[in-house]
């Protein structure tokens, strides 16, 4: 994998955190928004006895329908069916004619929709009951650390033939924000292990039709599962059980039945020691080199240095020539001894105080210091010419000889580390574009070319693209907002359809988001005034309209109005995040 798909990867990893992050925040949000939109249904509820006015009706209405689109967004499936219940409850109201507030006729539905208000209310309170009290225990967890195994998002295999104790233990441990995967006997435990890559495996001895036990040859047969921490899980408090397990390499033996808690804190406390050793561990255990970890460490002091005392230093970014290809033809154990022989050739050709270490993959990285780039294409030219006449593995009788490609690159004052290694990474990348089997030198920018970036940045910043976003529901604009701030633009927003005119009226946007039932001023008539205005500032907007309508109908009516895109509530935000970067044409 190549130093930017990595990059990509981490990206990848560090937007699911933050998508999760934003999650949790918005359910505890939501819940306090809806406990006060709770109240105000229930005062309403009281008012219709005494005076069923239209605008108080229509209110319901609406706080109902705001609910039955957010709910679902934040996990409250429950809430947001029942809000669904309110909104079928009222919809006859949205038919009424005229602006009067005089209590309505005996031929409407009034006291058939206030009693199914009375039993839906009830069981909305109670939700909220439960909402409040998850919120309550997940906070009391977070300030005591009554469970920290949360912190250190981990991957998990629960391999038990008891489906309802292995049920329990993986919603109790995704609560704590662990991946977990199941396995009921030994043979789905080996597939999942040969898959997938876990920090921690938890095993039930007494399983049909074969043991526990038979899992603990498999591990330690296998170099790369050796180390992997075990917890034994048994129903037998048998000391010679124990002592057998502990022999055969388990690092903790729980004799069920257990208190999750307790369970938590030893995966924890094992976890925890396990990843203080990963820190201390700084070699690539397959070649023997550095590892991404040391290098990261290392070359931020070497660059201390350089600033007391200038001098040039050179990155080399290395990456096998077909090494997919290797692996494919000749299966992964040759190509971890190409790795090998590579990485061996490397040090035995390099200087004592240059820095190799493994990137990732096929990658290497290896630091130059006082080096310029001349001299660093130089060195790696030998190298190179080395590999091409040696064959760096053997197995069984058979040699295997590869080529790489490699990007050099000098480093120049006010480079950023991750600046320099994707010079030397593009560098390398035109060495395969070139043909492969190659050492390309990193072009340096001159000053010309360095201020030439920065004015492009600046104009950038003053160029972003503008996007307004219009729902009544508070909590919802902020989740929107946190979802879409990293993009490169600037976020308006606005709370009912009279607001969002104005806002419209006094500055120009690329797009908007509209909620499809508002205050003041409806949402599809909003977006009929939008599309029908000859204001040059909205002649090329673009609408997504969001709303809790989901009836072919509604979603026609948004279209012919000139909607660019519709989505329905509950939507998923990844999926929103899409479609406007489509809509903005940020990609």
């Amino acid at each position: 994998m190549s130093h930017r798909n990595l990059e990509k990867s981490k990206d990848s990893g560090s937007e699911s955190e933050r998508d999760a992050r934003i999650l949790k925040q918005g359910r505890k949000l939501f819940i306090r928004e809806f406990e006060k939109q709770l109240n105000q249904l229930q005062s309403l509820q009281e008012s219709f006895q005494t005076e069923p006015v239209r605008e108080k009706l229509q209110q319901c209405y609406r706080i109902a329908h705001t609910v039955k689109g957010s709910a679902p967004v934040f996990g409250y499936v429950r809430i947001g069916k029942l809000a669904e219940d309110l909104v079928r409850t009222w919809e006859w109201t949205q038919n009424l004619d005229g602006q009067s507030n005089e209590p309505l006729l005996a031929t409407n539905p009034v006291q058939e929709s206030i009693e199914r208000t009375v039993g839906l209310l009830h069981e909305l309170q109670m939700e909220l009951d439960i909402g409040v009290t998850e919120i309550q225990m997940d906070e009391q967890q977070d300030t005591a650390g009554v469970s920290m195994l949360r912190s250190l998002k981990s991957r998990i295999l629960l391999v038990d033939d008891d489906d309802a104790l292995r049920s329990y233990l993986t919603r109790r441990l995704q609560l704590d924000d662990c991946v977990v995967d199941e396995a009921a006997d030994v043979e789905s435990a080996k597939r999942l292990l040969r898959e997938h890559t876990y920090d921690l495996v938890t095993l039930d001895l007494m399983m049909h039709p074969q043991s526990g036990y038979e899992l603990f040859e498999f591990l330690k047969e296998d170099p790369t599962l050796k180390w992997l921490p075990l917890i034994v899980l048994s129903g037998r408090d048998d000391l010679s059980d124990k002592v057998r397990c502990f022999h055969l390499g388990a690092d903790d033996y729980v004799t069920k039945p257990f208190q999750y808690e307790e369970l938590a804190a030893r995966i924890y406390g094992l976890l925890k020691r396990t990843k203080n050793f990963e820190q201390l561990a700084f070699r690539d255990p397959l070649t023997g080199v550095f590892n991404r970890r040391y290098f990261d460490l290392q070359i931020g002091l070497e660059l201390q240095r350089i600033e007391r005392y200038p001098a040039p230093i050179s990155l080399v970014f290395i990456d096998i020539d077909s090494f997919k290809k290797v692996n494919d033809t000749y299966g992964h154990h040759v190509g971890d001894l190409v790795l090998q022989g590579l990485a061996h050739l490397l040090q035995v050709n390099l200087r004592s105080t240059d820095l190799l270490a493994r990137f990732g993959g096929e990658e290497f990285v290896i630091a130059l210091p006082n080096t310029t780039v001349d001299q660093g294409l130089g060195i790696m030219q030998d190298i190179l010419e080395k590999v091409r006449q040696n064959p760096v593995a053997q197995n069984e009788g058979q040699t295997f000889s590869i080529t790489f490609s490699a990007g050099v690159a000098e480093w120049q004052v006010g480079m950023m580390i991750p600046e320099w290694v994707d010079k030397a990474d593009d560098a390398m990348y035109q060495a395969k574009q070139q043909g492969k089997n190659r050492i390309v030198r990193a072009d340096l920018e001159d000053e010309g070319a360095q201020f030439t970036k920065l004015v492009a940045h600046a104009h950038a910043q003053l160029h972003k693209k503008k996007l307004l976003i219009v729902d009544d529901d508070a909590i919802l604009r902020a989740i929107l907002i946190s979802q879409l701030e990293h993009l490169p633009i600037s976020i308006t927003q606005a709370s009912d359809g009279e607001q969002a005119w104005n806002v419209l009226n006094e500055q120009a946007f690329d797009a908007c988001i509209l909620d499809g039932v508002l205050p003041r001023l409806d949402g599809f008539t909003l977006l009929e005034k939008i599309k029908s205005d000859s204001d040059s500032r909205l002649k090329d907007l673009k609408v997504l309209m969001l709303s809790g309508k989901k009836k072919e109908s509604d979603v026609a009516k948004g279209i012919q109005l000139g909607a660019d895109d519709y989505m329905t509530k509950p939507f998923s935000l990844v999926e929103l995040e899409a479609r406007m970067k489509a809509l903005m044409k940020l990609e």
